[in-house]
């Protein structure tokens, strides 16, 4: 989080401890006792099912009481009203997040509000909300409605090699695009910057896509092994600390737009989010052609597309499953990543919501050298979009 009046700006940039290795949560009871005595620990029932019988032994060795409570399905704020009454209901003192992204930005939006303590341990490699001073509120029914920064960083943060490495493997291949994101949404909205945070957070993006490129296959041939738990620490933890020092100005424009557009349709929810948003680079990438005619835009797509399919991230609207999607429900997720709010508006051009049609149902398209007073055509289930700078 970055806030700032006159020449003051406060940043919020990472964990006040951070501890990782194998068999880290057998480990972990001093450091989370001295955090508070009566934890509730916030996440999915599967995840609270399978978690409880490691976490709870080390926790009652610390003479700690604990509770459970599900965050349901999404990070909602009928979610947190439910939390809240758990929170009085144990009279706790401490919040321990466990799960994925939603389950992360739950325990830390609840911990904020109630002013609390709060530990996270990440249960997969998809995300970096495990370190972020940032949660993200979705509707019920699971569509993006906004972000809240939060007043700092986890007091904890818990990174077990043999609990991610429990998870499906998908969920690993996600956190890789949506960590890849911060380079190519970085460098364009920060990435002129001569502002020495700003300037380290772009580069360390950039050095956080070449351990990507260069270790992620390997790291998905071999689970648990070395390559595997340099990415986890790229994904859950590098990608944090950009956000953390880069703040909001380094922090997401197109590709998260798109996922946020996106999450407004129905057939998207059995996708990641960071599946989502690795498509959305690609769209990012393909606005980039056909608005400024970038050839470099070019070369990084087709870079993007070779390295996904070698992973195995979404490279088309049909790979998230949206083959079928109507073109008015296309159109609507458009005008969504679209709108004002939208972090869409960080790139150095306007992008309308036809366009950005045209770029999400193209992204494997050859190059269009395009100017501004060119247009493109693309074909649609059974309709022309047009795009008209």
């Amino acid at each position: 989080m970055v806030t700032q009046t006159d020449s003051l700006i406060s940043l919020s940039i990472a964990p006040a401890q951070v501890i990782r290795g194998t068999g880290a949560l057998e480990q972990v009871g001093d450091a989370i006792a001295r955090l508070g005595s009566r934890p509730l620990l916030v996440g999915g029932n599967h995840t609270l099912k399978v978690i409880q019988p490691r976490l709870e032994p080390v926790l009652a060795a610390q003479n700690c009481t604990i509770a459970q409570a599900s965050y349901g399905a999404d990070c909602s704020e009928s979610a947190l009203v439910s939390l809240k009454q758990a929170v009085a209901a144990h009279q706790a003192d401490l919040i321990i997040g466990i799960g994925g992204g939603k389950a992360l930005d739950a325990a830390k939006l609840l911990a904020d509000q109630c002013r609390l303590a709060i530990v996270t341990i990440p249960t997969s490699g998809a995300t970096c909300a495990a370190w972020t001073a940032l949660s993200n509120i979705y509707s019920d029914a699971g569509a993006f409605l906004y972000d809240v920064s939060l007043a700092r960083c986890p007091d904890l943060l818990v990174l077990d090699y043999d609990l991610v490495a429990t998870a499906p493997q998908r969920t690993l291949v996600a956190g890789i695009g949506d960590a890849i994101a911060k380079w190519y949404e970085a460098s364009v909205s920060s990435g002129q910057s001569d502002k020495t945070f700003l300037i380290a957070a772009v580069q360390q993006a950039r050095v956080l896509r070449d351990i990507l490129f260069q270790k992620s296959a390997i790291a998905l041939q071999e689970p648990g092994g070395d390559a595997w738990r340099e990415v986890v620490d790229a994904t859950v933890l590098m990608a944090g600390v950009i956000g953390g020092i880069g703040g909001a100005q380094c922090r997401t424009v197109a590709a998260h737009a798109v996922h946020n557009g996106l999450t407004h349709l129905l057939e998207s929810h059995g996708t990641l989010h960071g599946e989502k948003v690795a498509f959305g680079i690609l769209v990012q990438l393909r606005l980039e052609e056909m608005i400024q005619g970038n050839r470099l835009a070019t070369t990084s797509r087709q870079q993007l597309l070779k390295f996904y399919g070698e992973i195995g991230l979404p490279q088309t609207l049909t790979d998230l499953g949206l083959a079928e999607v109507s073109i008015a429900n296309l159109q609507h997720a458009a005008e969504i990543a679209c709108a004002d709010s939208s972090d869409i508006h960080r790139l150095p051009f306007k992008v309308a919501p036809t366009q950005l049609m045209a770029a999400m149902v193209s992204t494997m398209a050859p190059c269009h050298n395009l100017r501004n007073e060119e247009s493109f055509e693309v074909e649609y289930p059974t309709q022309t979009l047009n795009l008209n700078p």
